[in-house]
């Protein structure tokens, strides 16, 4: 046999070697479970199929067409990046393909005068590769290695080498064939792909036939695992709760391929015992050459816990812990909707003189005052209906498929339970509500106009001397009236000049310096006397005489600091309060600049106090403010966490400080979460660069846990109330206020 005939014999014998390491191949790729891949995979296999062919036509054709069929495998194994190496032990006769000077970058010619070049181009680092190559060989086993070679561009490649030995019927070698491929750029990708894995802070873990054959180094972490040992080989419900360990199964019944990847929030348990909670999505792969699941997750218990207090903020009272009126309203809502043809009752229920006891004896107790209602609200419905907190003094409770002879019962219980007398701090307090009722569908046939209806007849309850519950009913024309009189009598407090601004100093907590005011509204009737903004306010923004009323407020206020910085005081900034009603005005922004033009007053020093409302029209709102910032005016979120915000709102808005609430500044010596509230929110406003301002401040603990949580500024009364022109100047021009001392 001739030297061509030689080299076709062993070509022929390769044949073998070549399926197996493709089979190995594509077992590898199909692991990346890659289109490219299976593409590369197919076309491979089409070689294959072709090669074995020709053997059959070439052991059933005469010489003169194996001949053609020798040149055409020729071709075939040129073209192929693979290189085949054949070695004959008897007669030491060596044959390689042409297919190596691709792989290596040396001529042909190199390797027959040097057999032994292919192991000088070696990495030195994988040299220990050779000595169990040559074991596995001489026991005649077929073995496939993989190492780096230097080429002689001196690139570093890396080649993956089968050899496939032949041993006699002693077991003697007599020679072998190696079938070399370059995977340089598989390898590359496996090494990404791997440090991808491993560097991931998600949790990156596959699981197939019950346990778990790989989880990455974060997963370890996240279940609380020393080492990837207390894990692999485990089954998955150690990561996954059975519950969704069975939707997943059964997912994979599913022949749609996108419905294969499903994502899954639940609690998990870690080594320890501990619970966190997991997001997971989990997709079905290949893993080793088999089907398998892949899990991608991470913890969320931070977020969890972040969006529960959000939740609770929004629809929480924080200081009763009742439902507030976003979620009351939510609540009346999907009860209309559900039980539409049934017959509900709203309760509104306002504290007589609870704002004698509120300015008398401090917000301190008045919050108290409110807590223990709450508790006797609750007790006294029981689990009759749900009681929620409007705000201030005010309790609306929805009582749910009730007739009007039950209501009444229930009304008379709530009255008796205020019977007895309410005991803080060792004092007694008489307390009693004034209950208005609205009954669905008769009274309206939606929550405002329930709630507006049963407001109404609250009033009514009041005028007929408190400590009573009054229905709804056509009749209450006279409320109305009262509410006509109120309107008239502040169109006539605007032109006559009986509304005047008192002013509540802002202090730098750390040197007690004024660094601010607040100006706020006080209505002197000439013949009812002082009339609370509480009553008058809620007015005014309902009838739109709140825009002309804060137009007024805002000037004065611009004249009053321009007027202190003409006289010489150190210039501060001034706060105005503003109304949801008077951002939705179209002209408010001109109307602030041409306030400021004409007082003279730098934008600087005015600062605008909007409540978390605004989020209620969060477009046009943020449009109002970011022209307002572009002006130069501050803007600040007043009685943050009682309202409607948003942090994914919030935290876009223009804003420079959030004002903490009261009911939270009270809760740092009153309550048993000792102000974990306020580090929330002192935390969450520096997080977003928001100066943050305690209000209500009414005791020298408050002030000391402020301090030490950072916070800045501060008001209140222990500084002092709001007060007349006259006597906030004398504070003004003195610079500071004595710590601690309460300015009746």
């Amino acid at each position: 046999m001739n030297n061509k005939d030689d080299i076709f014999k062993y070509k022929l014998y390769s044949i073998i070697g070549l399926l197996v390491t493709f089979e190995l191949l594509a077992s590898i790729l199909f692991l990346h479970n890659s289109l490219i891949h299976a593409v590369m995979y197919t076309a491979f296999t089409l070689v294959i199929i072709l090669l074995v062919v020709l053997i059959i036509n070439y052991t059933n054709k005469s010489s003169n067409e194996n001949q053609i069929d020798r040149q055409r495998l020729d071709h075939i194994f040129d073209t192929l990046d693979v290189a085949i190496w054949s070695h004959d032990l008897r007669t030491n006769k060596i044959l390689i393909t042409p297919g190596i000077e691709n792989l290596y970058g040396f001529s042909l010619d190199k390797f027959y005068q040097d057999a032994t070049l292919w192991k000088q181009v070696i990495h030195p680092e994988d040299l220990h590769v050779l000595k169990e190559r040559e074991k596995m060989l001489s026991l005649g086993k077929a073995v496939t290695s993989i190492y780096r070679i230097i080429r002689s561009d001196g690139e570093i490649r890396w080649i993956q080498d089968r050899g496939i030995p032949t041993v006699d019927e002693k077991g003697k070698l007599i020679d072998f064939c190696s079938v070399l491929f370059d995977i340089t750029n598989r390898k590359e990708s496996e090494d990404r792909y791997r440090t991808l894995v491993e560097m991931s802070p998600d949790i990156i873990a596959v699981y197939s036939r019950g346990r778990i054959d790989y989880i990455n180094e974060a997963g370890c972490k996240l279940y609380g695992a020393s080492s990837h040992k207390d894990l692999i080989g485990k089954p998955p419900s150690i990561l996954i709760h059975p519950t969704i360990l069975r939707k997943i199964k059964d997912s994979e019944l599913i022949i749609d391929d996108s419905k294969l990847k499903m994502s899954f929030e639940f609690q998990a348990t870690k080594l320890d015992g501990e619970s966190i909670e997991v997001e997971m999505t989990t997709m079905p792969i290949f893993y080793e050459g088999r089907a398998a699941t892949q899990i991608v997750g991470r913890d969320i218990s931070d977020r969890k816990k972040a969006e529960e207090t959000i939740h609770h903020m929004a629809y929480y009272d924080v200081l009763t812990g009742l439902p507030n009126r976003n979620m009351f309203r939510k609540h009346l809502n999907d009860v209309l909707i559900r039980w539409n043809k049934q017959n509900h009752a709203i309760l509104f229920l306002d504290l007589d003189r609870f704002k004698i006891i509120n300015d008398t004896k401090g917000h301190s107790v008045g919050d108290q005052l409110l807590q223990i209602v709450a508790n006797r609200l609750k007790s006294a419905i029981n689990i009759e209906g749900m009681v929620s907190r409007q705000g201030g003094d005010e309790f609306i409770i929805l009582l749910e498929e009730i007739n009007t002879e039950i209501v009444k019962e229930i009304a008379q219980s709530i009255l008796k339970a205020f019977a007895t007398p309410f005991e803080v701090n060792k004092l007694e307090f008489f307390v009693s509500p004034s209950i208005g009722i609205s009954m669905y569908p008769a009274d309206g046939q939606d929550e405002e106009t329930l709630i507006k209806n049963a407001d109404t007849a609250m009033y009514l309850a009041k005028e007929r001397g408190k400590n009573n519950f009054q229905f709804y009913s056509s009749k209450l024309a006279e409320l109305t009236i009262r509410k006509m009189d109120i309107e008239k009598w502040l169109r006539k407090a605007l032109e006559n000049e009986e509304l005047t601004l008192n002013y509540q100093p802002q202090i730098e907590l750390e040197t007690n310096k004024i660094i601010g005011v607040e100006a706020l509204i006080r209505w002197n009737h000439p013949e009812n006397g002082i009339i609370s903004p509480a009553d008058f306010i809620p007015l005014a923004e309902e009838t739109g005489l709140i825009v002309p009323m804060g137009k007024w407020i805002l000037r004065e206020a611009c004249i009053q600091n321009k007027r202190w910085q003409d006289l010489g005081f150190k210039p501060i900034p001034i706060a105005v309060n503003i109304s949801v009603r008077q951002i939705q005005d179209d002209d408010f922004v001109d109307s602030v600049l041409t306030i400021l033009e004409e007082v003279g007053l730098n934008p600087s020093y005015l600062e605008l106090e909007i409540t978390e409302s605004i989020m209620q029209d969060i477009n046009k709102s943020t449009i109002v403010l970011n022209r307002l910032k572009e002006i130069g005016v501050k803007i600040s979120i007043d009685d943050f966490g009682t309202g409607y915000s948003s942090l994914s709102y919030l935290k876009h808005l223009p804003i420079d400080s959030i004002k903490i609430d009261k009911s939270f500044v009270d809760d740092i010596i009153n309550h048993v979460n000792q102000g974990e509230m306020v580090k929330t929110i002192i935390n969450m406003g520096h997080n977003l660069n928001f100066k943050v301002i305690a209000e209500g401040i009414e005791e020298i603990e408050q002030v000391e846990f402020l301090k030490r949580n950072a916070c800045k500024i501060g008001q209140g009364y222990i500084y002092s109330r709001p007060l007349p022109v006259d006597q906030v100047e004398e504070l003004i021009s003195k610079g500071y206020i004595e710590k601690g001392i309460l300015s009746l």
